[in-house]
């Protein structure tokens, strides 16, 4: 016989209870919360528990975008940005809420900014008033690169080979995405700009990325709109995106 355990019914009172498991993941991000760049060996020594354990929980959280590596150095990811735009508490990380509203009230659309998290786009904030993009992207925090503009952009700023994993993990649901990446790769790496429709061919969508001090991709900006009214101004609101992109990267250099 199979001896069952009764659940707590409804109201009943229960003390929460530790689970060495979570205990170990909550501690190796608090960790990292008050003392960024920590390293593998760090970490272990903080957390008191085997090397092998604390690599596999570092690995996953790396992998999921809880994490972020930097060499051997470890920081906090973008899944926990992405958590914090889904609560409504929008923060930009090293571009300002300042430098996203600024080009919010130029174009006159929507303005998301995303980092790529493994092989998802996380919107870590987001200025505008599209009420069906808005929603959309509070309530899926995580799309798979292909599906978003500002997604095809870090894409084509990857290496070679890693863009080249990365299309071959695709699965066959996705050989449409990948044959239209594959079509507006060129045209992206020319102009520096992506584009994408989205909600039924009712959004239209414009991104770049913006790049760092070493001149890699950091994240990517998106302009989302009414496609009927985006469209016609497509060619001002490319140039509008990199002119004010081009300034946030000047500034970034400058106080380096």
């Amino acid at each position: 016989m199979v001896a069952v355990t009764e659940e707590p019914s409804a109201g009943q009172d229960r003390e929460p209870q530790n689970h060495r498991t979570i205990d170990r993941v909550t501690r190796i991000l608090e960790e990292v919360v008050y003392n960024p760049g920590m390293t593998f060996a760090e970490l272990s020594r903080a957390i008191d528990a085997p090397k092998s354990s604390v690599y596999g929980f570092i690995r996953g959280l790396v992998a999921a975008g809880w994490l972020y590596q930097d060499n051997t150095r470890f920081y906090i990811g973008p899944a926990l940005h992405g958590l914090t735009l889904a609560s409504g508490h929008l923060r930009a990380g090293s571009v300002t809420d300042a430098d996203l509203q600024a080009l919010h009230e130029a174009a006159g659309v929507t303005v998301f900014l995303g980092v790529q998290a493994g092989d998802d786009l996380i919107y870590v904030s987001e200025v505008g008033a599209d009420l069906l993009a808005g929603f959309a992207a509070r309530s899926n925090i995580r799309r798979g690169l292909l599906e978003t503009a500002g997604g095809k952009a870090l894409l084509a700023e990857l290496a070679p080979e890693h863009r080249d994993a990365y299309l071959r993990r695709r699965g066959r649901e996705e050989n449409d995405l990948v044959d239209e990446f594959l079509t507006q790769y060129d045209d992206i790496k020319r102009t520096g700009i992506a584009q994408n429709t989205l909600h039924n061919g009712t959004r239209y969508a414009l991104a770049t990325v913006v790049r760092g001090p070493n001149g890699k991709a950091a994240a990517e900006v998106t302009l989302v709109g009414p496609t009927s009214r985006m469209e016609p101004r497509a060619d001002e609101l490319r140039a509008l995106l990199l002119e004010h992109v081009q300034k946030w990267q000047n500034r970034a250099t400058k106080t380096r």
